[in-house]
């Protein structure tokens, strides 16, 4: 008898359907009001920091729903969004300035499918509300800073060659390397055009040398800056706690970052203007600090104070700047002292252990650069930043370092974890500015969220209505598949890392909802001409089915493929609506191909059947 189910066919669509269904259940629990509260630089999150909000939540008569502790952050959970704005006001002014308090919004999913890895689907800007900034980044200090870094490789480079040099000095936009004789220039600019193919060295005189990048080594250097900041600054915004933010080049030196749900602007603006960076260098053991200070600092040295305002004189040859680190944790050595393991990238691993090779036993110090706006700005319209720096850790080397490494000499565990944490975060690379900011509020999300749902609704009933009167008992089975075609779309919305559900992808679901059932009606009009040719009803049902799957096929192909790419040239409204409308010809295909199939197979196939009400 034709059209019997095959157990694998009724698994597979039982399996899938029911995945998808546990995963879209989180959307129906909605999100909490909520207060985070993570520790600054110079403090750390405790059970008795959790006590502290407690008590004075319950000296102000504030009642959360819960708080919660979790990697080193503290959550607490409000009924609404006055309450909220009175907890954090509390919250602050019982804390501190050790702590930053921000507002957000958590989802209330329950822990037993939290566990199962359930979460709900991620909302953007446009849905959820938060902040809209466009940085800049400051490309004048990233050409100098490679300046800087190329200046000290001759240095090194020279003096391991055994070619006598009388200075090297960077000037604007290149360097000027002064030789004692021509010969000595001579043998320096064969050396240095082959070791160096990304600078060009021409003669100023008898005895300069003068390097400049080339073009496209200013081009990639201006890449590489924007590349590495975006991945800095996403690194940079898990600390607030955001679900899914958006952060993505625009033009030659911009980044736009978008932090769906975040209601504090000003929390937002500090992590993302903390321009800092780090960078390892010698300290400088040949030289008396006194004479330092009392202005005798001598060439190619600097003065820097440490965290408890001590000065120490350091050499100017960065060894390695915190680009170069992959990873970085805190433990105890094995005297039981505290101290920091650090990863670094194959290029810092050579770098690193090239400058330690000759300075083993000596101490290394590790310094820490913030770049802090004067409020002036230049000629150009852009701020201009000032230079701070402090020395956070002095080491000695006890061996030749490589791609791994240790931090020791530090004061105390608390001490590791702070410097640990501010090594994983990353170090940009040049300062960057905030050129336009803008807040979406949550009213505004919510109507968008309200006004999308309706399309979708009203375009779901207008299809099952049309679906039950036209196709009858057959569509009720197209309308069963349209629901959980629907259902699965939510599901995979919220299993897939990343993606996330904006304005325009509504309009994918609302578009996905008139296709899905493409499908069913050429099957259905198929299996119509069947019979109306005098096959019976299960011939007509199984040729039906069989006689239209290339065509359905073929036509959701040629659709995928358009959303493929507008996925992969689009950015922002257009990735968002090609993501959903790519799941949802994949969902439909599943459920007019497969559920249906099992749905008429179990409803009309394996007996004798007269006539279809279709």
């Amino acid at each position: 008898m034709l059209n019997k189910n095959s157990i694998w066919k009724v698994l597979s669509a039982l399996i899938v359907v029911a995945m998808c269904a546990l995963y879209a259940l989180p959307n129906i629990y909605g999100e909490d009001h909520a207060v985070q509260i993570s520790a600054g630089r110079d403090a750390v999150v405790t059970d008795a920091t959790v006590e502290q909000v407690k008590a004075a939540l319950s000296e102000k008569n504030i009642s959360p729903k819960r708080v919660e502790f979790e990697n080193e952050q503290i959550l607490v959970r409000v009924s609404d969004s006055d309450t909220q704005l009175v907890t954090r006001e509390t919250l602050e002014k019982a804390l501190g300035d050790d702590y930053y308090v921000a507002m957000n919004l958590a989802p209330d999913t329950p822990e037993w499918l939290e566990g199962l890895g359930g979460a709900p689907m991620k909302l953007g800007l446009d849905l959820r509300g938060g902040v809209h900034f466009l940085m800049e980044v400051d490309m004048t200090e990233v050409i100098a800073k490679s300046l800087e870094d190329a200046e000290g490789g001759f240095r090194t480079s020279l003096r391991e060659e055994g070619i006598r040099y009388r200075g090297v000095k960077q000037v604007d936009d290149h360097i000027d390397i002064t030789f004692r004789d021509e010969d000595a220039l001579d043998k320096a600019e064969f050396f240095l055009r082959n070791q160096s193919r990304d600078l060009t060295f021409n003669q100023v005189d008898d005895l300069t040398l003068r390097a400049i990048f080339a073009e496209s080594k200013l081009q990639e250097i201006r890449d590489n800056a924007v590349k590495q900041n975006i991945t800095i600054i996403r690194n940079r915004v898990n600390q607030l706690g955001v679900a899914e933010p958006l952060v993505q080049k625009q033009g030659a030196d911009r980044i736009v970052v978008q932090l769906p749900g975040i209601q504090d602007t000003a929390r937002a603006k500090e992590i993302l203007n903390a321009t800092a960076t780090l960078e390892f260098r010698m300290v400088d053991q040949k030289n008396d600090i006194r004479d330092a200070l009392n202005g005798r600092v001598p060439p190619g040295s600097q003065v820097i104070e440490d965290q408890q305002g001590i000065p120490q004189l350091l050499e100017k040859r960065i060894m390695l700047t915190g680009s170069h680190i992959i990873d970085a944790n805190s433990g105890v050595d094995e005297y039981g002292l505290p101290n920091v393991n650090i990863s670094l990238d194959s290029e810092g691993g050579n770098k690193m252990s090239r400058s330690t090779r000759g300075n083993i036993g000596k101490p290394m110090a590790t310094v820490f650069i913030e770049y802090k706006s004067t409020g002036e700005r230049n000629k150009d319209g852009k701020l201009v930043f000032e230079k701070h720096e402090q020395v956070i850790s002095v080491a000695t080397i006890r061996a030749q370092l490589g791609s791994k490494f240790q931090i020791t000499g530090l004061d105390s565990p608390k001490e590791a974890r702070d410097l640990a944490l501010l090594l994983r975060a990353g170090a940009l690379i040049a300062p960057i500015q905030i050129v336009e900011e803008r807040t979406v509020g949550p009213s505004l999300g919510k109507e968008n969220i309200e006004l999308g749902m309706q399309a979708i609704m009203y375009g779901l009933v207008a299809v099952l209505v049309f679906m039950l009167i036209y196709y009858k008992a057959f569509g009720v089975v197209a309308n069963i598949a349209l629901i959980t075609n629907l259902v699965m779309i939510v599901g995979i919305m919220s299993m897939i890392p990343g993606a996330t559900l904006t304005l325009p992808g509504m309009a994918g679901i609302v578009l996905t909802v008139g296709m899905a059932v493409d499908a069913n009606v050429l099957i259905f009009e198929r299996i119509r001409e069947e019979m109306r040719d005098g096959r019976s009803p299960q011939h007509a049902i199984h040729q039906g089915y069989d006689s239209a799957f290339s065509t359905i096929l073929d036509a959701n192909i040629t659709t995928f493929i358009a959303g493929l790419i507008l996925f992969a040239v689009g950015t922002g409204p257009i990735k968002g609506f090609s993501i959903t409308l790519m799941i949802g010809i994949a969902t439909s295909m599943f459920t007019a191909i497969l559920v249906t199939r099992v749905i008429v197979n179990a409803v009309w196939g394996g007996r004798r059947v007269e006539k279809l009400a279709i």
